[in-house]
């Protein structure tokens, strides 16, 4: 099951727009672009995402 997070290499601010392009599978740049159309909303979820989410771990060998 895969899990919402943010990301560490895929950021421009805190990754959260890169967390939920990971997570939907879709390119970040559309998420990006989503975001600022809508961004009266958007900045409110950005803000709420960045407080709930966790940086994704890089998995262990």
């Amino acid at each position: 099951m895969r899990k919402l997070t943010k990301s560490k290499m895929d950021k421009s601010l805190f990754g959260v727009c890169g967390g939920v392009s990971e997570f939907l599978g879709i390119p970040s740049f559309i998420v990006r672009v989503i975001s600022i159309l809508t961004f009266p909303v958007a900045l409110w979820v950005y803000l709420i995402l960045y407080y709930l989410l966790t940086v994704k771990e890089k998995p262990t060998l």
